[in-house]
């Protein structure tokens, strides 16, 4: 079945209106044209498909302003014994595309939004001219040419591998026998920071420590790194004689975001990642977004794009991040068999990531929608400020060994605390 989507369009019958779809696709994440199927999804077929095929290349090369011919691949099929055109066409880099006979304006300019295409606005195509024009970052020449590289040369050969001059152009550092700004984000002069920052409780409204990390970025990793797990605390737990230690974040997890917002963001924004860490998760803010022609369901599924290849590789070589594409698939696996999951935000500028701390109470309590027995002792300690076993078997209607149950794994947890002895026993929360 067929259906008309963000990426996907149905043509009963060429006509030149399917210019715009070509353009809008292009300049969107690409997408797929069905010739000779109707909106419904019905398989019609073409009568003449050599003709169609003709006519639709010329309209690819001849009615449509940028060179789209190696972004788009035709192909006939047959089903249901009717012949139909696929049309594939990948988001191109050169943006903005336009039709030939409107220019480059409101009227020729059209984009994907939904399942719908649309007139791209003069903002719209303003931002597409800019992404275009925009040179590599890595490759254009640093505006600091005195750089040193004491941090890095000491990280590479405790590697065992060679840093020197002459390593500098096959690790791409050098652009027109220059420096660029590759070397100028490994450089002990690099420009670029990460603001840090610890908050008392869940929200900003009180710090706890502040801190900016400066030099190389491979000094900067290492500094942050270590900043994250002075606050990723050890919460022990005993099955029998067994003790089971859980840190608050998984180790690759907070390794891995932290790499992500490096490598990946956009340096053209002057700004700072932001690290913030409060009592019941981690975010870490870096800018840019993500590159136009990946969706937020590619970076789930392992498809990786990087803005900056040669500073990623740096990292690669380094044993810093292992195969492209597979960290944010590998930090949510590391939170299985959890109800609390790692998330992702976006904007056009901005890519934030949240690491929930699996140790908190507040992500805890959260945890309990799952089970009502443990959020209705919860909830009744909040309002009466302690409980006894005798009366969460009233509470719950339940009998000795199951209250025991729950009270001792809430107490596992870290959620609840034993207070009194004997007969005056009773729970608070910790």
């Amino acid at each position: 079945m067929y259906i008309e989507s963000e990426t996907l369009e149905l043509k009963q019958e060429l006509n030149k209106n399917i210019k715009k779809e070509i353009v809008a696709l292009a300049n969107s994440k690409g997408g797929t044209i069905y010739i000779g199927i109707t909106d419904d999804g019905e398989i019609l077929g073409l009568n003449d498909i050599k003709k169609d095929v003709e006519s639709l290349s010329g309209m690819i090369r001849e009615g449509i302003i940028g060179n789209l011919t190696t972004y788009t691949d035709i192909e006939i099929k047959e089903i249901n014994q009717k012949a139909i055109i696929e049309l594939h066409i990948t988001s191109a880099p050169e943006k903005p595309y336009y039709l030939a006979d409107k220019g480059l304006k409101p009227s020729g300019v059209y984009i994907r939004h939904g399942s719908s295409t649309i007139q791209a606005t003069d903002e719209i195509i303003r931002k597409m001219l800019v992404e275009s024009s925009k040179k590599n970052f890595e490759e254009e020449i640093s505006n600091i040419q005195n750089l040193t590289f004491d941090y890095a040369k000491e990280v590479f050969q405790k590697k065992n591998i060679e840093f020197s001059k002459e390593k500098y152009k096959s690790l791409k550092m050098i652009t027109n026998d220059k420096f660029n700004n590759l070397a100028l984000l490994l450089s002990d002069q690099n420009p670029y920071t990460i603001k840090c920052a610890i908050f008392d409780g869940t929200n900003k409204t009180l710090f706890k420590d502040r801190k900016e990390l400066y030099g190389s970025y491979l000094k900067i990793v290492e500094d942050a790194f270590y900043y994250m797990n002075l606050s990723n605390h050890i919460n022990s737990t005993f099955n029998g004689l067994q003790r089971i230690d859980k840190k608050d974040y998984p180790d690759f997890s907070i390794r891995e975001a932290l790499l992500n917002a490096i490598i990946h963001r956009d340096y053209y924004y002057n700004g700072s990642i932001l690290l913030s860490i409060f009592d019941d998760r981690i975010e870490i803010n870096s800018t840019g977004g993500l590159i136009n022609t990946l969706s937020l369901n590619d970076i789930y599924n392992g498809v990786s794009e990087s803005r900056n290849p040669n500073f990623a590789e740096i990292f690669h070589r380094l044993n810093y991040v292992e195969n492209y594409g597979t960290g944010i698939g590998r930090i949510m696996n590391e939170y299985k068999g959890s109800n609390l999951k790692p998330t992702i935000e976006l904007s056009e500028n901005v890519f934030k990531i949240t690491l929930p701390n699996r140790n908190s109470i507040e992500n805890k309590v959260s945890e309990f929608n799952a089970n009502s027995q443990e959020e209705i002792i919860v909830n009744y300690i909040k309002e009466k400020n302690k409980i006894t076993r005798a009366e969460v078997e009233r509470l719950l209607n339940i009998g000795n060994s199951r209250s025991k149950q729950i009270i001792n794994k809430l107490l596992e947890d870290n959620i609840l605390i034993k207070e009194g002895t004997g007969k005056n026993t009773y729970y608070v929360l910790k």
